[in-house]
């Protein structure tokens, strides 16, 4: 664990990978991502994370509505953290991430389209229906759409 970790790990949460990045630390747990200053991103929150070699750029996303059953999401800006001593950190955000999607698909609609994932949530039963879409698609269209896809899941 690295030095500074203030983090409140839920009774069930075990640490995978840790490194810093700033002098902060970055810890890859069971539950989600501790990022510099922010609270646990849970990872079926994380919408992308890359590794370049130095740097872990992550996307993440944040609930912005349901439909039925659905759970739309919204993007947030990409924010770098170039990691020091990365060790197996990398690795574990890529494994947790991948892990928790079951599977996805993308319907095209008109001004663009929108990706429906279906993921595990870490600490939870089941899975659940996210469903992002690009910038300039019609809100009501994808709430629409995602309401049918979810019901159809049900």
């Amino acid at each position: 664990m690295p030095e500074g970790f203030a983090g409140p790990l839920a009774e069930n949460e075990s640490v995978a990978a840790s490194c810093t990045s700033g002098g902060e630390p970055v810890v890859a747990t069971s539950l989600g991502l501790w990022l510099p200053g922010e609270e646990r991103l849970g990872w079926h929150l994380v919408s992308k994370a890359t590794w370049d070699g130095t740097a872990l750029t992550v996307i993440a996303a944040v609930e912005s509505g349901s439909a039925g059953a659905a759970v739309l999401l919204t993007d947030q800006p990409p924010c770098r953290y170039p990691l020091e001593q990365p060790g197996k950190l990398p690795e574990a955000v890529q494994r947790r991430v991948t892990q928790s999607i079951v599977d996805r698909h993308r319907h095209e609609l008109p001004g663009g389209g929108a990706w429906f994932v279906r993921r595990r949530v870490p600490g939870q039963d089941g899975t659940i229906l996210q469903v992002r879409a690009d910038a300039g698609v019609d809100p009501a269209a994808v709430a629409k759409l995602a309401e049918k896809v979810a019901a159809r899941l049900s």
